[in-house]
């Protein structure tokens, strides 16, 4: 079969091989991966900057349909389209430790290959609306953005604070103004802000003319502040984003895109009784939750690009210089 193998922490060591494809064993389902999408981890995966383990077939998130399935498996066909989830292991209940924690594009194969072998636990059936592309984008964006609406309480009347218009972010705000929230939501780019407008957006800040967006979100909720901010930037703005949030609020923390080191005061952390959750993605169960939101709020993932299987360089390319606007997939077949 074919697939790609990251053969060292570089994009230049990324090469189309062809593997023998894989057999499923007891409780194991083959999946003909028909997609797959983008995160930020695989591109941190392909530069070095997460460790992870070299060479393997990478790429974390990914759609397909069941073309087999191992000893034990019920409950799951031939044919049944679905979702293999980025952490396999973790069906539910508390996160299991790292050392027995396996991730789908770093410590085992990912989704950049016509086929896989993941546990028949870890799969979850697609939204019946989307596009085996659509669904690509689910495992970790979805499942992270509706972990981050789910711990906040988000409700009628909360306000939700987006940092940029990635993935996780417009699934953020998909999911809060499907629970009724007031959002508010940044970007350096006024194109991409009327494009966010678009989807139901209230507010929006242009962190470059306004680099003080912080102030401008206190000024948008009279001094309030948001119940959630979701977290993507990382070490550049994580000081404001705790200046932004709501007394007790939650910041909920998904991305170390300007650095993963921080040096910041404590004091808006205690004076205001936040609660600051780092995210790991979430279960399966949690995707569960996400992709039964999806259905029953017609919630359509927005896929700015998608790419040939011979074009994943172009796809890590595109992520790389951040000129997208929601997620970036990789087509292996049909896109049906």
């Amino acid at each position: 079969m074919r697939a790609y193998h990251l053969e060292a922490p570089s994009l230049d060591a990324l090469r189309v091989v062809d593997v023998p494809q894989p057999r499923p064993g007891a409780g194991e389902v083959l999946v003909r991966l028909r997609a797959a999408s983008l995160n930020y981890v695989d591109l941190a995966v392909a530069t070095g900057a997460f460790p992870a383990t070299l060479p393997l077939i990478p790429v974390a998130d990914g759609a397909g349909e069941v073309v087999e399935t191992g000893p034990d498996v019920t409950g799951l066909a031939v044919g049944d389209r679905v979702i293999p989830h980025f952490l396999p292991d973790w069906s539910a209940g508390p996160l299991p430790t790292y050392t027995s924690r396996r991730m789908r594009g770093i410590t085992m194969p990912g989704s950049l290959a016509d086929y896989t072998v993941v546990p028949a636990a870890s799969l979850v059936p697609m939204p019946q609306h989307l596009s085996f592309t659509e669904a690509a984008t689910l495992p970790i964006a979805a499942t992270t953005a509706w972990r981050a609406v789910r711990t906040a309480v988000v409700r009628p009347g909360s306000t939700v604070l987006l940092l940029g218009t990635g993935g996780v972010s417009l699934f953020a705000l998909q999911f809060a103004k499907a629970s009724g929230a007031r959002v508010i939501i940044t970007s350096s780019s006024n194109e991409k802000l009327e494009r966010a407008k678009a989807l139901g957006a209230d507010e929006t800040i242009n962190y470059a003319s306004n680099p003080d967006w912080d102030l401008r979100v206190l000024e948008l909720t009279g001094g309030v502040g948001a119940d959630l901010v979701v977290e993507t930037g990382g070490a550049k703005t994580f000081a404001r984003s705790l200046n932004a949030a709501a007394a007790e609020g939650t910041v909920f923390v998904v991305g170390f895109l300007s650095g993963d080191e921080l040096k910041t005061s404590l004091f808006p952390i205690i004076l205001k009784m936040l609660r600051v959750v780092g995210s790991n993605t979430g279960s399966v169960a949690d995707l569960r939750e996400a992709v039964r939101a999806i259905n029953t709020a017609r919630i359509r993932p927005v896929v700015d690009q998608v790419h040939e299987f011979d074009d994943a360089a172009g796809a890590y390319a595109m992520l790389s210089r951040a000129g997208h606007f929601g997620k970036i997939a990789i087509t292996l077949g049909d896109r049906l």
